[in-house]
């Protein structure tokens, strides 16, 4: 007879939950780690009192906002380069829909994610119970259904009993190197605490690997012979190569074939800036040095890339009359992209079969000098704008100080707004994983929480995060749960007073400087707000500066700090760096009054011309 054991669905969640394992450096540790909540009415009950028996074994971490704790989630599960991963809980109505946001980040970046969001009484003897959504022509409608096109798995909990195979379906996507992405459980909540016969093997210790597909032969063979006919080939460094733990083989592979590498943001940090071949940034924030070799490939090597238009200058930065690409991806979707030749493997074991299919084959040795020689004129052309000047510093600027202040073993984060374009440019990443962006979603609000996530993966690792004004704004409140959780970040806050990256791009596409600096806003009386005053109230200790060589020193004191830090200084919205960039593909209106606007459709429809739709 099968032995079992009567508890509740959401106490079945919480016990399987910490029996899920993985195995690090030889260590087994828990795939999860942790669970974030905010609980209201559709979860305290339920999911709170079950998380409340496993406090010791799966940790609970309150936070102040629920898409915050979810970008806290999704840090820690990119900072742990997917290997583990956390849940995040919320009541039902906007609880709920406040980690939509942070559900499409997950997905869009391929990252685990799972979401416990409380829903409607699956019995209906309450309807419309508080902060229900009512479909008129659809009864089972709830909030819920919102996270349904960000999900790589969704599933709604109506019986205690349908947990079983739900929380199986959900491990399979949440440790798949292909469809990996958040997985949304809507938890009906009076599902949550009605009680079943769960059976013991249920609740039995599992470990999960991940998993290394290997290519197919046909497709290795088109593969290789596109390589050795390759005369100016170039890597493509996409995240698929930090998660697949490639670094070192990306490396080696790039050493004995002599192909440059050019990093996506996602990818960045997979060779050491330093590197020789490694010439940085590519497409719309590229390096001179990565762009100028994309221009000319005549084959590229895409390695765990999604190749997103910033990648790619909106498919116009290829001009090598027939160009090839290979697509090395775990995700078919990916591989097949722009007509290339998939190569569906995970990154390490098809560059390793590449490796040994292409033999004693090199890129000729021109191509390499131009690569070498490419990347030292970036370096001059990166120094100039990173180093300090009298002026209103530019973020360029501020990024040279960073880095000077804390160097390369420091882990970066960011999100948003024209730094993510700058640092793509111009940080000096050093080891895997010390280039954290979010630039899938580019998801303004994500840098604290993100911040917090990824100190809590990396406790020892010394975490900062820069971010504008403007999304300082959209989501601060998680400087407080780094104070209350002792995880000490330093925030460098950039006041430009306003959406400057945005208000830089209106520009360029003709538009009047409207509604994105505060100036230029509809207002009677201009906010003079003050950061450093706001992020002390929360227990941070702040200082706001006034040049760079300030910066440098404050930076350098923040070091001491035992609690989080933040750092504020004014810069200049109208400055971003010139060298390196392609163009992007950013629609103007096709009519208007205004010559400027006219102007930069002229533009605009010269540059479209270099798209290339199809190879």
């Amino acid at each position: 007879m099968t032995k079992t054991i009567r508890l509740t669905m959401a106490q079945a969640l919480s016990r399987f939950m910490t029996h899920q394992m993985t195995e690090i450096d030889g260590r087994k540790v828990p795939i999860f780690g942790g669970v974030w909540a905010i609980f209201g009415h559709g979860n305290v009950a339920g999911l709170g009192e079950a998380l409340y028996q496993v406090r010791d074994e799966l940790p609970t971490y309150r936070a102040h906002n629920e898409q915050a704790m979810a970008h806290a989630a999704i840090g820690f599960a990119k900072a742990s380069f997917r290997r583990r991963f956390m849940a995040a809980t919320s009541s039902i109505g906007p609880g709920a829909t406040n980690m939509v946001t942070a559900a499409a980040l997950a997905h869009v970046n391929r990252l685990p994610l799972l979401l416990l969001p409380g829903d409607v009484f699956a019995n209906r003897a309450p309807d419309p119970v508080l902060q229900q959504v009512e479909g008129f022509g659809d009864g089972t409608t709830s909030a819920n259904d919102c996270f349904k096109p960000v999900s790589r798995y969704f599933d709604r909990i109506t019986r205690p009993e349908q947990i079983i195979p739900a929380l199986n379906r959900a491990m399979q996507v949440l440790t798949d190197p292909a469809d990996c992405g958040p997985v949304t459980l809507a938890l009906c909540q009076d599902v949550q605490a009605e009680a079943f016969d769960y059976p013991e093997a249920f609740f039995a210790e599992r470990l999960w690997m991940p998993r290394r597909p290997q290519p197919d032969a046909r497709e290795l063979d088109a593969a290789v012979a596109a390589l050795k006919a390759a005369k100016k080939p170039v890597i493509i460094a996409g995240g698929g190569v930090l998660y697949a733990e490639a670094t070192e083989t990306l490396k080696s592979f790039a050493e004995k074939h002599g192909v440059p590498v050019m990093e996506t943001q996602a990818g960045k940090s997979s060779l050491p800036h330093d590197h020789p071949l490694n010439m940085g940034s590519v497409g719309v924030t590229g390096s001179s040095a990565s762009n100028l070799l994309a221009e000319q490939a005549d084959l590229v090597l895409a390695v765990g890339s999604r190749l997103q238009d910033f990648t790619t200058g909106s498919w116009a930065l290829f001009q090598a009359e027939g160009m090839k690409i290979i697509g090395l991806n775990a995700q078919v979707f990916d591989a097949g992209k722009h007509s290339g030749l998939p190569l569906v493997a995970d990154a390490k074991a098809g560059l390793e079969a590449l490796d040994s299919r292409l033999g004693d084959w090199r890129a000729p040795d021109a191509w390499v000098s131009t690569a070498k020689s490419a990347k030292a004129d970036w370096l001059e052309a990166a120094k100039a704008v990173t180093d300090p000047t009298n002026a209103l510093p530019s973020d360029a600027q501020v990024i040279g100080a960073v880095h000077r202040a804390r160097g390369s073993g420091a882990i970066l984060v960011c999100a948003s707004g024209g730094l993510p374009g700058e640092l793509h440019k111009l940080w000096p990443a050093g080891q895997p994983g010390s280039y954290h962006l979010d630039y899938g979603f580019s998801t303004m609000g994500y840098e604290i929480a993100g911040g917090l996530g990824v100190k809590i993966a990396r406790p020892d690792d010394d975490v900062i995060v820069m971010l504008g004004d403007g999304s300082y704004m959209m989501l601060n409140s998680e400087i407080a749960t780094s104070v209350m959780l002792g995880k000490k970040l330093t925030i460098v806050v950039l006041d430009n007073r306003g959406f400057g990256c945005i208000n830089r791009l209106q520009m360029a596409t003709g538009g009047a400087n409207f509604n994105n600096l505060l100036k230029d806003a509809l207002h009677e009386e201009m906010p003079e707000i003050d950061f450093a005053a706001h992020a002390a109230s929360m227990g941070a200790v702040a200082r706001r500066v006034s040049s760079i060589a300030e910066l440098e020193r404050a930076l350098k004191e923040a070091e001491a700090d035992t609690r989080t830090s933040v750092v504020v200084i004014d810069t200049d919205p109208l400055i971003s760096t010139e060298a390196g960039g392609h163009w992007w593909d950013v629609a103007v209106p096709e009519v208007s009054v205004r010559p400027t606007v006219n102007a930069a459709r002229a533009e605009y429809e010269k540059k479209r011309k270099a798209q290339h739709l199809v190879n």
